[in-house]
């Protein structure tokens, strides 16, 4: 499984200076073509760009903006053509809700003897951006400030890594959060007041009743069932025990939750095992779904943790895949830590030389009518990245990040739940004491390669602290 997502979408604030408009006849239009010619194609990988031409007066500024900000865009890219005098665009700036990058950067690669005039006058953008960067620092207005050139082999990567957590950022604002059932009781690391929850983060969220999960299960149509049970034999290593009984339970428990998630419109979801066993007609539970609904960019959490889905959802989107995560038990000796869950990890960071088990876990969790399935997710081994998405001392959000890898470790025979190991980049009992230090959870989200460069800039978008563990 894997998920495509949207490229980030970025409104592009060119400014000039309205002196040469009489000054430098052509100016202004050459240097819109060079942004066309060169600037938005190298752009276009890795993010949808809109550009209404360049302005130099205040009210055409406003209105550029206000129009890029009334359209949805995630990001305002601000360049200087020219030299630009900052109060022009401050007003416009002020006042808008998007995050500003401002790109501190030019045509000419290199200034050397045969540099002139004319060079200077295409080339002169960079004490513009430094009277924009000055006045807005005064002003209080946030923005991130890059210089590249499109020659230089980072240039756009490191431009796309603050488009991508903008983006994100911007979709943290607008998600929807479900909550099946209701939070572990006494669990207090993810306690939290909704009405913080929604004025700081913006996520919405709702509960959701059992009642509708097992009734959608029963409706489930044989067709629909069939797919699913389809889709099982083909991706996965079915157990031997296992019957056509315990597929169809857990494909129409599947069933179930992906039309919850489709028709309430949610982003990221928790549910609390508990919840299901206090409803004798409830069948079986959703492992099985869940694992696959991350796989599809579902955020998710166990025990009724809202902050850890959306903490999931955030890192699946930063750097996909992602997983929701726990750390049950040490290895001392292997400076590492062994992680696992009841039955929910996601899919798409399963190890690719194998195909993942599909079993049913020996003891119910809690009481259901029919046996429970779990895949045997084990993530493929290699450089990750964990991150806890946290409430801290005086109810501020925290990022607390590390980097870690994974290892080439299980599945182990004796388990039928997902696990895997991973080790430290500093020993381990240290590690540990700093995660505790920093508020780290007892929940947390992993992803493949090194994402602490856009959660650093994620964390700064949220007002948040940024906690780098080792």
């Amino acid at each position: 499984m894997s998920v495509q997502y949207n490229k980030p979408r970025v409104g592009l604030l060119a400014l000039t200076l309205e002196l040469y408009e009489q000054l430098a006849p052509g100016l202004r239009e050459s240097r819109e073509e060079w942004l066309r010619q060169a600037v938005l194609p190298a752009l276009a990988p890795v993010a949808d760009v809109r550009f209404a031409g360049a302005a130099c007066r205040r009210e055409a500024i406003e209105a550029i903006v206000a129009d890029y900000q009334a359209s949805g865009v995630d990001v305002l890219l601000v360049l200087c053509l020219t030299y630009a005098p900052s109060q022009a665009a401050l007003p416009a700036l002020r006042r808008t809700r998007l995050p500003i990058l401002v790109w501190n950067t030019q045509e000419l690669w290199s200034v050397d003897s045969s540099f002139g005039g004319d060079q200077m006058l295409h080339n002169h953008g960079v004490h513009g951006t430094q009277d924009l960067a000055n006045v807005l620092l005064r002003s209080g207005v946030p923005f991130h400030y890059v210089t590249s050139h499109l020659g230089d082999p980072a240039a756009i990567a490191n431009l796309e890594d603050f488009l991508q957590a903008a983006s994100v950022v911007a979709g943290l604002r607008r998600c929807r959060l479900g909550l099946l059932g209701y939070p572990f009781p006494g669990m207090g690391d993810f306690a939290v007041d909704t009405t913080h929850l929604v004025s700081t983060l913006g996520c919405a969220w709702q509960t959701l009743c059992v009642e509708e999960y097992i009734e959608r299960a029963a409706a489930a149509a044989d067709r629909e069932v069939e797919q699913i049970k389809a889709d099982y034999r083909r991706s996965y290593v079915l157990a031997e025990d296992l019957t056509e009984a315990d597929l169809d339970a857990t494909a129409r428990a599947e069933w179930s939750l992906r039309s919850m998630v489709t028709d309430h419109r949610l982003d990221a979801l928790s549910y609390q095992f508990l919840a299901f066993g206090e409803d004798e007609r409830t069948v079986t539970l959703p492992f099985v779904a869940m694992s696959r609904l991350m796989a599809d960019g579902v955020g998710f959490a166990g025990e009724g943790d809202l902050v850890g889905a959306a903490g999931t959802w955030l890192l699946n989107r930063l750097c996909p895949p992602a997983s929701f995560n726990e750390i049950f038990t040490i290895d001392f000796p292997g400076n590492a830590l062994f992680v696992s869950h009841m039955g929910e990890a996601n899919v798409a960071m399963a190890r690719q030389d194998r195909k993942a088990p599909l079993v049913a876990r020996p003891q119910p969790i809690t009481r259901t009518r029919g046996r429970q399935l779990a895949l045997v997710t084990v993530f493929a081994p290699g450089p990750a990245t964990l991150c806890a998405l946290a409430l801290g001392p005086e109810n501020r959000w925290r990022l607390i990040v590390s980097r870690v890898d994974v290892e080439d470790f299980g599945p182990l025979p004796g388990l039928s739940v997902p696990h895997a190991k991973m080790s430290t980049p500093i020993d381990v009992r240290e590690w540990l004491t700093a995660y505790a230090r920093a508020g780290g959870p007892h929940h947390h989200a992993i992803c493949r390669g090194d994402a602490r460069p856009r959660l650093k800039l994620a964390a700064g978008l949220l007002d948040a602290e940024y906690c780098e563990v080792g």
